[in-house]
């Protein structure tokens, strides 16, 4: 697949918000652009969430050992967009070496993303139609990995990333959660009880509050499942709010090699202590933390 250089300027309706040396022969096989190099509206709102995504990654490549091959491993892969901006950006032309394992469940987009990447000629692309749950145990992912990412995987596939991340040794985790619906779900079945039992309950009360709040304290149980396991947590948006709703962006980095600490067990004991006090405590095996 031959490397369009993208334009020197991005003026005009249909101007692209493309980062230097993006592939624009790459961005139309994966209909993101048009045959004439046009983009919609809703290919615009998801090619900037992708690139801005890679701003964040970049940085994680460079702290890699440049003689090394780097291994990724992106889940909720779907059309594997982000796996193949990765690769692009940062293997297609040779100088570094790495690997981009793209998790997804229905065949046919992994058929067709295989065909994709043997067409371009990207011949460190794997894809695996498993879920994120299968894909910990699978036999056909490295033992280790270096970078883990979860672009809107949906409700508890966010949770199974962090699971695969934290069962590879991963030393980074880039994840966008999508959908969360599990803690909400707790809430609603122990409302009563948790009405008589605490004012807090009036938090998630009404039924908008529940989701709401649901998907907020999801996060913030993960965050803190992060640092007890070692990583330093950095929460941000990925866009502004009018590309996506789902737009809270969690990168985790193992930090002191991932030893062991106070703030670890500080972490691990405010976890505990929020699953606790909110009547959560039946998630206490999907945020584990270690002994």
């Amino acid at each position: 697949m031959s490397r369009q250089p993208s334009p020197a300027a991005n003026n005009g309706p249909d101007a692209l918000d493309l980062r230097p040396g993006q592939s624009i022969e790459l961005l139309k096989a994966l209909h993101i652009l048009t045959r004439d190099g046009k983009i919609n509206q809703d290919s615009r709102r998801k090619l900037k969430q992708v690139n801005h995504l890679l701003q964040f990654i970049e940085p994680l490549v460079e702290l890699s050992d440049a003689n090394a091959s780097i291994r990724i491993v992106d889940h909720g892969a779907g059309k594997s967009y982000l796996g193949f901006m990765i690769y692009d950006r940062f293997f297609a032309d040779g100088v570094r070496h790495g690997e981009v394992h793209s998790i997804e469940t229905r065949a046919e987009l992994v058929a067709s993303s295989q065909a994709l990447a043997a067409k371009a000629g990207f011949s460190g692309m794997r894809f695996h139609a498993l879920s994120v749950a299968e894909s910990i145990t699978s036999k056909w992912l490295p033992a280790e990995v270096d970078i883990v990412t979860a672009l809107h995987a949906c409700n508890t596939a966010t949770d199974d990333a962090i699971r695969f991340a934290l069962a590879k040794n991963a030393k980074h985790i880039v994840a966008v959660p999508c959908c969360q619906a599990e803690v909400a779900v707790v809430f609603r079945e122990h409302k009563a009880e948790s009405l008589s039992a605490t004012p807090l309950a009036e938090i998630w009360r009404h039924p908008l509050h529940t989701r709401e709040f649901g998907s907020q304290i999801t996060n913030v149980l993960r965050c803190l499942q992060l640092e007890a396991h070692g990583y330093q947590v950095t929460v941000t948006e990925l866009v502004g709010w009018e590309h996506s709703m789902k737009n809270e962006l969690i990168i985790a980095s193992k930090h002191n090699g991932g030893e062991k600490g106070k703030p670890a067990r500080k972490s691990a004991e405010r976890l505990d202590e929020l699953l606790r006090s909110l009547g959560l405590e039946s998630l206490r095996e999907r945020f584990f933390v270690p002994a």
